[in-house]
């Protein structure tokens, strides 16, 4: 931001907008100059939220980055606070534009590509970290899981340093479902996505045993292969729950050794798939946070490595911006079909994807599911779009892809794990708690303020860009450095607080009998 952008206390994002971001709270009756254009506050407005610049008369399109988020439900003047009592959600045409945006990547030499220390595994796929996952095949078994994975105490665990622990993945879906159904599809795929995880040097799957995501069917439809480090295990035939425990631990016990014999060794950054998510997001978002996040995956997309972008919901009214940097049609077209799909998903419900935003997004500052996807879609940067994935479905291109999910943070990252991602990048604005296995997290704010309140749980303080310390492009490759490290091994936040057991989600869907 220039200089007489930092001073002012309200922030022009594009010349052709006609509102105004609130720095800081701004007073009724104060008199303001912004961008060549001078204000009196016509109401307290709380910081990240919208200040008319002009008259907007009603039914006039109110642009945010020049893009439509919305409609004047009745006449605006210049100063008024512009939220969601008076912006009108409502659908217009919105040019696909199927690769019009497209720009050639200015990919950089495998020599002179970033490098982070990485643990390669037999199959050639690279890991961040290296865990032993107990996965259950239904709820039935869950218990039975988590009580497995408990025996492995730090000091139990002691004697395996290269060991990062013992998660246990269990979930509330498996029986009392549709099969064949695309919930089962998607559960079997979510599990074997995990099973089969570069950050885990060892599985077992424990079922119940009258469940209908039965065990061996699992292995056998998502081709998993039996090994010492990947075991089954049915608790009706193991003889009851005390007996699965001990089973269990002792199976464990036999991995230890071969997942601690891995070391870590200099790999390219092309190995790096970052799943983006955004939670708890506010009115700087889509001005520091996300913005930056997407200069670094441009930097990522250059060395060779992966951004997965995700959220369906959450492109919803901004989707044109990504079906024009579609690589073909084909991909473009397939992103406009998982809208379609939502949209009769959602009919006739209070769903976000139809343009109510969380209490927390509302409080931030944005009005509704447009503006939340104005900033929401910049966490991908600007390389082309190459792929579109449904949930949970391996990604085998690199570069920028989309993967279909709900906005439902720990629902969208298990789906993004599940497919690949090793290392998550999850943008905040009013404060997230969010971590997860075996994929790290590392959370970046988009104001100080809130940076400095929850600095135990964020990782980095984009609001450095708002402060002036830091242009987009500096903050993006702050970023990508710190996801080298991370990728590396140095713990985040999250880690550090112990998160990430309890935020396995797979993805439900349809009737439940």
């Amino acid at each position: 931001m220039t200089n007489e952008q930092q001073s002012s206390p309200l922030i022009r994002l594009h010349e052709a907008d006609n509102v105004l971001i609130a720095r800081s709270q701004l007073a009724l009756g104060q008199q303001i100059e912004a961008g060549g254009v001078a204000v009196r506050m016509r109401a307290q407005v709380p910081a990240g939220h919208k200040v008319a610049a002009r008259r907007i008369a009603l039914g006039e399109p109110i642009r945010k980055y020049d893009t439509v988020i919305g409609f004047a439900a009745r006449d605006i003047e210049p100063g008024d606070h512009v939220h969601s009592h008076n912006i009108e959600l409502r659908e217009y045409d919105r040019d696909p534009g199927f690769g019009q945006d497209v720009r050639p990547v200015d990919y950089l030499p495998e020599d002179q590509r970033a490098r982070f220390m990485g643990i390669v595994r037999p199959d050639g796929q690279v890991g961040t970290r290296n865990f032993i996952g107990i996965f259950s095949s239904v709820n039935c078994s869950a218990t039975a899981i988590n009580k497995i994975a408990e025996w492995f105490t730090p000091e139990r665990l002691a004697d395996y340093p290269n060991v990062d622990g013992v998660v246990a993945f269990a979930h509330t879906s498996g029986c009392g479902m549709s099969s064949p159904s695309y919930h089962f599809e998607v559960l079997q795929r979510t599990i074997a996505g995990y099973v089969r995880h570069p950050n885990l040097a060892g599985a077992l799957i424990v079922g119940l045993g009258c469940e209908r995501n039965q065990v061996a069917s699992l292995v056998s439809a998502q081709d998993l292969q039996e090994s010492g480090q990947l075991r089954t295990m049915v608790m009706q035939d193991a003889g009851g729950t005390r007996q699965t425990i001990a089973d269990g631990i002792a199976m464990v016990q036999q991995m230890l050794p071969a997942a601690n014999a891995v070391t870590r060794q200099p790999v390219s950054a092309s190995h790096i798939k970052i799943g983006l998510e955004c939670g708890g997001s506010d009115g700087f978002s889509g001005i520091t946070a996300n913005p930056a996040l997407g200069a670094a995956m441009d930097i990522l997309v250059r060395h060779g490595g992966t951004a997965i972008l995700s959220e369906t919901p959450e492109i919803h009214g901004v989707e044109n911006m990504l079906t024009r940097r579609a690589v073909t049609p084909a991909v473009g077209q397939k992103l406009l079909d998982r809208l379609e799909w939502w949209k009769e998903y959602t009919k006739g419900q209070n769903a976000q994807f139809n343009g109510v935003v969380g209490h927390g997004n509302q409080q931030g500052g944005l009005a509704n599911i447009f503006e939340k996807s104005l900033g929401s879609a910049m966490k991908a940067g600007t390389t082309p779009l190459q792929a579109v994935y449904e949930y949970a479905e391996p990604i085998d291109r690199t570069g920028f892809v989309f993967m279909d999910s709900p906005g439902y943070d720990p629902v969208a990252v298990t789906g993004q794990i599940a497919s690949g991602a090793n290392l998550i990048c999850f943008t905040t604005g009013r404060g997230s708690m969010f971590g997860s296995k075996p994929a790290p997290t590392l959370k970046l704010a988009s104001n100080t303020a809130m940076y400095k309140r929850l600095e135990e749980d964020m990782d980095i303080n984009c609001g450095l860009v708002l402060d002036g310390e830091a242009s987009i492009e500096q903050m993006g490759q702050i970023i990508f450095d710190e996801i080298l490290r991370a990728a590396s091994g140095e713990r985040t936040k999250s880690e550090l607080l112990g998160l990430g057991d309890h935020e396995f989600i797979p993805w439900h869907l349809g009737v439940v009998s």
